[in-house]
């Protein structure tokens, strides 16, 4: 819990004003945690208090974060960097109490007339918001400040996009006191409730090391076989993405693992690196966070979270089981040694971490399928259940250890801590940011303007419209998170869309197939950032392998709208189309990656009819047809798994 205490060497003391900012971090993360498990337990005041209180104080947390750790603003002196924390901490404590002391008069009295100390108030934590976005999100926050501009000048703006223009008074409303946007509004309040309750539980696991213990049995699974190395990246991965809902997250901990074992094995360093970034994306997929896209769908839907995470199963198993076929492909061109793969031993503590593992998952789809209960007490009981479990386990074996090392236990609830605070700070001001520019966009009318372009480029031709707006989708993902991009991307698409008669759910999720592409592309792609650099290879190669390897993603989007049961209703329906989709995936995957024959003028051509057949079970409407597509395809991948046993695998020729 002590943190930062020392230089990166370990010898140097850390100056007092890091060592202060670091105590007043814990001391504000332990408030912050317990006014949200109280919340989390009664409800009292409802998000829209919730989120006007402490929207500031993550604001505050983020900044003590950045001084205990010498990031905040490092070109300054030491001196004037800390003056300026605490004037952000004295302002947004400011912003705090006043809010919390004037929340009735605000949204009853005031609203709609509010008084000038009530826009100075909000606006200045519309402001700091703004800051926090130019230091940790640049693009985000060019695109805000455009936004704005444009919802001031519109006027200046020729053609469709003209509007008379706003006063700077409406933006300072639109961006913080009302509460239907801006910086208090729907967005951060559900990274406070809903989102915040499942960090709880995924706090907890990586504080007590279930990712480390998830890495473990990867590794097991890793010296079964040759071809089961580099699907131990794809498995702990998927486990880990559970947990993490991040590409990025996955990339770091499962790729510093797996990459230099499949380097060693082999496996080219590109490939190797675009294994494990086909694999980390699927962080963005797997429910039950869903890289927070469950959440937001959720919001917008105006459904459940539980209905999405049900639907959100199917596309996460096509993607994964297509990823773990394409990477089974390219280890068979490879001669795996494993000699330098070691397992290590799986520990009690590491057995336990997998149990409550399952125990969290199985019992979050379970407390909310069965017992119909809200999925933020569903997460507060699982972290309640779970967490007792863990710190009672951990108790008995430091009682048990014959030095007693008590302050291990307390360093775990340290790290609880801080994985609890800087993830919820972190992404409710993200999703505070996200606020500020979704406003801009509804205030101004932009959805419906490029909605209008959308259907008067397209017509009511839904395959011109889908191609359209997948362009469009690509475009924001190119400088844009996934989240981001989902939200801009499900605000302007999918109103004409819907209204040509596609069912909202097949037009959230290819919004959300598409954010997640995003992921893949330059310049913003962190996970193969992340892994190319642990492969010391090139980013553009790995990027280039990465897409070969999620051609999966590719179908789903083209899937979810020809085999729209895939995300209408969880059943047998929901099955058929997941196994249809899947298997004109394999089909796709093999007549990329597979090898027929010998002879190329026999090879080319079968590969060309394969993938031609898998284009039939994907996207023709006559369901016979396409599962005597799917058929056809099961007697190819027949063949050449007959044909690859009595066939020596190609050892590469070099490994760089």
């Amino acid at each position: 819990m002590d943190g930062p205490s020392t230089h990166a060497g370990g010898t140097a003391p850390v100056p007092p004003v890091r060592a202060l900012a670091n105590r007043l971090y814990y001391l504000t993360a332990a408030c912050f945690f317990l006014y949200l498990f109280v919340y989390y337990w009664t409800a009292e005041g409802g998000p829209a208090l919730l989120a006007l209180v402490l929207v500031p104080v993550t604001f505050v947390l983020y900044t003590l974060d950045e001084l205990r750790k010498g990031e905040f603003y490092p070109r300054l002196p030491a001196v004037a960097s800390a003056v300026l924390g605490g004037l952000y901490i004295a302002a947004s404590l400011a912003v705090a109490v006043y809010m919390f002391v004037e929340y009735e008069e605000i949204g009853t009295v005031r609203a709609g007339v509010w008084s000038a100390t009530d826009l100075t108030m909000g606006s200045l934590m519309a402001l700091l918001i703004l800051e926090y976005t130019r230091r940790r999100h640049m693009a985000l926050f060019v695109l805000n400040i455009v936004l704005i501009l444009y919802a001031v000048y519109g006027s200046v703006v020729p053609g469709m996009f003209f509007h008379p223009g706003l006063s700077w008074e409406r933006i300072a409303t639109a961006m913080s006191v009302e509460m239907a946007t801006g910086v208090f509004s729907n967005l951060p309040q559900l990274a406070l409730t809903l989102i915040g309750s499942f960090i709880l539980v995924l706090a907890a696991l990586r504080a007590f090391g279930c990712v480390d213990s998830i890495l473990r049995a990867s590794k097991q699974i890793a010296v079964r076989s040759p071809h089961a190395l580099p699907q131990s990246a794809v498995l702990g991965s998927m486990a880990v993405g559970t947990v993490s809902g991040s590409g990025a997250a996955n990339a770091i901990t499962v790729g510093s693992a797996t990459i230099p074992a499949m380097i060693g094995a082999g496996m080219p360093r590109q490939v190797a690196s675009a294994i494990e970034t086909a694999s980390s994306l699927g962080g963005q997929l797997m429910p039950p966070v869903m890289g927070i896209a469950a959440f937001l769908m959720a919001e917008f839907l105006g459904r459940s979270y539980f209905d999405v995470v049900a639907r959100g199963y199917a596309p996460a198993i096509v993607f994964y089981a297509s990823v773990s076929v394409s990477v089974f492909l390219l280890s068979t061109r490879y001669r795996a040694g494993l000699g330098r793969v070691v397992a290590e031993r799986m520990r009690w503590f590491d057995w336990m971490n997998m149990a409550a593992f399952i125990a969290v998952v199985g019992g979050l789809i379970g407390i909310m399928a069965v017992m119909h209960l809200a999925p933020m007490f569903a997460a507060l009981y699982v972290f309640i259940a779970v967490g007792s479990a863990l710190v009672a386990a951990h108790v008995i074996a430091v009682v048990r250890a014959p030095d007693r090392p008590w302050r291990q236990l307390a360093q775990t609830g340290g790290r609880f801590l801080d994985f609890f605070a800087e993830m919820t700070a972190d992404l409710t001001l993200l999703l505070a940011t996200l606020s500020i520019m979704t406003g801009a966009l509804v205030i101004t009318g932009v959805p419906t303007k490029v909605g209008s372009l959308l259907i008067a480029a397209a017509g009511v031709n839904l395959a011109a419209m889908v191609i359209v707006a997948f362009f469009f989708g690509a475009l924001l993902g190119m400088g844009l998170p996934p989240a981001p991009t989902y939200i801009i991307t499900a605000l302007v698409i999918a109103p004409p869309i819907i209204k040509v008669g596609v069912d909202p759910w097949v037009v959230h999720f290819f919004a959300f197939f598409v954010a997640v592409w995003g992921e893949v592309t330059p310049p913003t792609s962190i996970s193969a950032a992340v892994t190319a650099k642990i492969a010391n290879t090139s980013f553009m190669w790995t990027l280039f392998h990465a897409l070969l390897i999620c051609v999966g993603l590719f179908t789903l989007m083209a899937g979810v709208f020809t085999r729209p049961e895939l995300v209408l209703e969880p059943g047998l329906a929901q099955i058929g189309a997941m196994l249809m989709i899947l298997i004109a995936t394999i089909g796709v995957i093999f007549s990329m990656q597979a090898q027929f024959s010998d002879r190329q003028a026999i090879d080319v051509p079968a590969r060309l009819l394969l993938g031609a057949i898998a284009l039939v079970a994907l996207l023709h409407p006559d369901r016979q047809l396409a599962w005597l597509a799917c058929g056809s395809i099961g007697l190819f991948v027949g063949y050449w798994v007959l044909r690859r046993r009595a066939a020596p695998v190609r050892a590469p020729s070099h490994a760089s």
